[in-house]
C-alpha cells in the first residue's frame, strides 16, 4: 500500500477555493430558488425529478435513488412537501406499493422554476467561464466520475455506472423530454413514505 502524502501548498489552495467555490453557488442557487419561486434547492431537486417521471410519479425507492439520498432523508422531506401541498402519496397499479406524485401545486411550481433556476446556474457558473475552461471543466470532471465510478463498482449518483446526465440537468433542457425512470428501487422502512402496503 502506498505511503501517504500530504499536498503541496499550492494544491491544498486550489483544494480549499474549489470547496468554497461549490459552497456558495449551492447557497446561491438554494436563496434564490426560495426568494425567487419560494421553493429550496432540496425541493426542487425532488420537484424536476418527478416532473421528469412518467406521469409525474414514482416509487419512493426510486426517487431515493434518483437524488442518491438516505431513505430517512426523503421521507423527512416528502412529509414537509405534503403538508406543503406540494406532493401527494400515490399506490402503483398492484396497489402493492407507497409512491409518490406531484399534484398541481407542485407541477406549477417546477415549471415557473426551470427556466429562472437555469437562468441563474448560468449567471453564477457559465457567464465568466470561456469556451476553453469549460471545456476543461467537462473533461476533468468526467475523470473524476470515471475514477470513482471504477473504484466502487457505483454510478456518480451512487446506483449504476452509466453516463446519463442526473435527473436536474435533463430537465433544465427545454427540448429533452425523456421520461426514463431511473433504477427500480425496493427498500424498505417503517416511515410511511417507504413502507409496503398490502393490497386493497
Amino acid at each position: 500500500m502506498a505511503k501517504p502524502r500530504t499536498l503541496e501548498p499550492e494544491q491544498w489552495e486550489l483544494w480549499e477555493s474549489w470547496m468554497q467555490a461549490q459552497r456558495l453557488l449551492a447557497r446561491e442557487l438554494d436563496r434564490d430558488l426560495r426568494r425567487d419561486f419560494g421553493i429550496s434547492k432540496a425541493e426542487f431537486s425532488v420537484l424536476v425529478t418527478l416532473h421528469r417521471a412518467a406521469e409525474g410519479r414514482m416509487r419512493v425507492g426510486e426517487l431515493a435513488e434518483s437524488l442518491a439520498w438516505e431513505k430517512s432523508r426523503v421521507a423527512h422531506q416528502l412529509t414537509r412537501m405534503e403538508n406543503r401541498g406540494l406532493v401527494h402519496r400515490t399506490e402503483d397499479r398492484s396497489g402493492r406499493r407507497t409512491g409518490v406524485g406531484l399534484t398541481a401545486k407542485g407541477r406549477g411550481a417546477v415549471e415557473d422554476a426551470i427556466l429562472g433556476h437555469a437562468d441563474n446556474i448560468r449567471r453564477y457558473f457559465f457567464e465568466t467561464l470561456t469556451p476553453e475552461q469549460a471545456a476543461a471543466i467537462h473533461v476533468w470532471s468526467r475523470q473524476v466520475v470515471d475514477r470513482i465510478q471504477a473504484r466502487s463498482g457505483e454510478g456518480a449518483d451512487g446506483v449504476t455506472a452509466d453516463r446519463s446526465p442526473g435527473p436536474e440537468s435533463q430537465r433544465l433542457h427545454p427540448d429533452n423530454q425523456d421520461r426514463q425512470r431511473e433504477a427500480n428501487g425496493r427498500e424498505h422502512c417503517p416511515d410511511p413514505w417507504i413502507s409496503t402496503p398490502g393490497r386493497a
